[in-house]
C-alpha cells in the first residue's frame, strides 16, 4: 500500500500527476519514483500533531532518520518544512549539509562511530551525540579536548523491551548491540558530568522499528522518565527527552498506530511528568522517524522480462533485482505489487524475481496479476530501505530516482553505468 499519492486513473498508475509508465520508458527501469506530496504531509503528521502540545516550557523537534532514504533531493524537501536529521555516520552528516539542513538539528546515534567522524560531526556543532557506550564517551571526550570543544551529549538507553518486531530491527533488548543497558545507566550519566569536555543535555531511545502498536514504545517511555528522576535527584538535569522513531506503515493489510493519537500519548505522559517534577524547566520532546515519513512516499519500478514456467510454478522475470530492493531477500518482508498499467490479460499466479545469480534474488512470491512480457510493475511502499540498502552486486548499476511534485518529475539521481562501477579501481601492473 502506498496510499493516495500512487493511484490509477484510467487503468494507468500514477505518482501524483505523472503517468509511471511515461517515466520508466523516459528513463528507464529499474526507477525509483518519489512524491514530493507524501514526503511532506507524512513530516506534517508529525510536526502538526506535536506542535498542538507545545507550551512555553515544552518543545518539539522532529529528525527524520536519514537511513530510510537519504537522496538529498529529499533531505532538502525536508529540512525546508523545518525538519531536524537523525544520522547514524559522517556520510550521512554530509548528506544532511549538501542539502542544506541545519547542524544545530542533527543528533548523531550509532555504535561505531569512528575517530573522523566525531571530528567531522564537532566541527559542524551538531545538536547531540546519542552516546551508545562508555567507551565512546570517553573518546569523545578526548577528541573534544583536543579541539578545543564541549561536545553535547545523551546516552542511549537499552531499556530491555520486546518491540515485538522482525529481529533484525529489534534494537531494544539487552541481547542487542544497541545502547547502554538499563542498569548501567545512572554510573553512565555520573562518569559524563564528571568530563571536563562533555555537556550532558539529554536521554534518548530506539527499541527497533516497523512497530505497529505503540505500546512497546510507551512502556520505554516509562523507564526513560523514571530515570530521568532519577538523574535530577542526583542533580543532573536533562534538557531533552528523545523517545526514537518506529512507528510501522501498511506494506500488505497491517494498521499501525495512527501518529497523532501516538503523539498524543506521547506528550500526555511527558507533561504529566513534567508538571510535577520540573515545571519551570523548558524540556524538548525528540522523534526519529524514518520509515513512517518515507516508506508510503515511493514505488521501485521494474519491467517483466520474461514469464517462464518450471514444472507448474510460474515466474515473472523483471530488471529489478534484491541489489535494487534488498527487503524482501533479507527480512523476507512483503511489498505490494501493480501493474502500472492494467490490462486484459489472463491471469496468473507468479513468483516475482530478478536476473540476479542467487535463489534469494526475489520480489514478491504466491501474487496473483494479469501480466505479460515488457510489461511494467510497481513494486510499492518502496521509499524506505530501498535505494538507501541498494548494492552494485553482480555489477549492476543502481537504479535512478525521479522526484514527482504535482504534473512535474526531476532526475534527483541518475542511473550508474559500467564507467562509474569501475572508476575507482585499479589494474597492477
Amino acid at each position: 500500500m502506498t496510499e493516495g499519492y500512487f493511484a490509477y486513473k484510467d487503468n494507468v498508475l500514477m505518482a501524483e500527476g505523472v503517468a509511471l509508465d511515461a517515466l520508466a520508458k523516459q528513463y528507464g527501469t529499474p526507477l525509483y519514483v518519489y512524491s514530493k506530496a507524501a514526503f511532506k504531509d507524512h513530516l506534517a503528521q508529525y510536526m502538526e500533531a506535536a506542535a498542538r502540545y507545545e507550551t512555553e516550557k515544552l518543545r518539539s523537534l522532529v529528525c527524520y532518520s536519514v537511513k530510510s532514504n537519504s537522496n538529498i533531493a529529499i533531505l532538502n524537501v525536508l529540512a525546508k518544512q523545518g525538519a531536524g536529521f537523525d544520522i547514524v555516520s559522517g556520510g550521512e552528516l554530509s548528506r544532511v549539509l549538501a542539502a542544506g539542513g541545519n547542524s544545530q538539528k542533527v543528533i548523531y546515534s550509532g555504535v561505531g562511530k569512528t575517530q573522523g567522524e566525531i571530528k567531522l560531526a564537532l566541527q559542524h556543532g551538531i545538536l547531540c551525540f546519542n552516546v551508545e557506550s562508555v567507551s565512546e564517551l570517553k573518546m569523545i571526550d578526548r577528541i573534544a579536548g583536543e579541539m578545543g570543544k564541549k561536545a553535547p551529549v545523551s546516552f542511549r538507553v537499552n531499556p530491555n523491551v520486546d518491540a515485538k518486531t522482525h529481529p533484525y530491527i529489534s534494537t531494544g533488548l539487552k541481547k542487542n548491540k544497541f545502547g547502554i543497558p538499563f542498569e548501567e545507566v545512572i554510573s553512565a550519566y555520573g562518569l559524563a558530568t564528571s568530563l571536563e569536555n562533555i555537556a550532558v543535555i539529554g536521554i534518548d531511545c530506539h527499541i527497533g522499528s516497523q512497530l505497529l502498536d505503540d505500546a512497546p514504545l510507551l512502556e520505554a517511555l516509562d523507564k526513560v522518565i523514571n530515570l530521568v528522576n532519577q538523574l535530577s535527584g542526583k542533580g543532573i538535569q536533562l534538557n531533552h527527552i528523545d523517545i526514537g522513531g518506529g512507528i510501522g506503515i501498511t506494506y500488505d493489510d497491517e494498521k499501525p498506530v495512527a501518529i497523532q493519537d501516538y503523539i498524543s500519548r506521547v506528550f500526555t505522559k511527558v507533561k504529566a511528568w513534567q508538571d510535577v517534577y520540573c515545571p519551570d524547566r523548558q524540556v524538548t520532546v525528540m522523534f526519529e522517524p524514518g520509515r513512517s515519513i518515507s516508506g508510503n512516499a515511493g514505488v521501485l519500478l521494474g519491467q517483466v522480462q520474461y514469464i517462464k514456467s518450471n514444472s507448474g510454478k510460474n515466474f515473472a522475470i523483471v530488471d529489478a533485482a534484491m541489489n535494487d530492493l534488498m527487503r524482501p531477500s533479507l527480512y523476507d518482508a512483503y511489498h505490494g505489487v501493480k501493474p502500472v498499467i492494467i490490462r486484459h490479460v489472463s491471469a496468473g499466479n507468479y513468483e516475482i524475481v530478478g536476473p540476479i545469480c542467487e535463489s534469494g534474488d526475489w520480489l514478491a512470491r504466491d501474487r496473483e496479476l494479469a501480466i505479460a512480457e515488457g510489461d511494467y510493475l510497481a513494486f510499492m511502499s518502496a521509499g524506505a530501505y530501498g535505494m538507501s540498502m541498494a548494492s552494485n552486486y553482480n555489477t549492476r548499476g543502481r537504479a535512478a530516482e525521479v522526484l514527482v511534485d504535482g504534473d512535474k518529475d526531476y532526475l534527483i539521481r541518475r542511473r550508474e553505468v559500467s564507467d562509474d562501477l569501475i572508476a575507482l579501481e585499479t589494474i597492477v601492473a
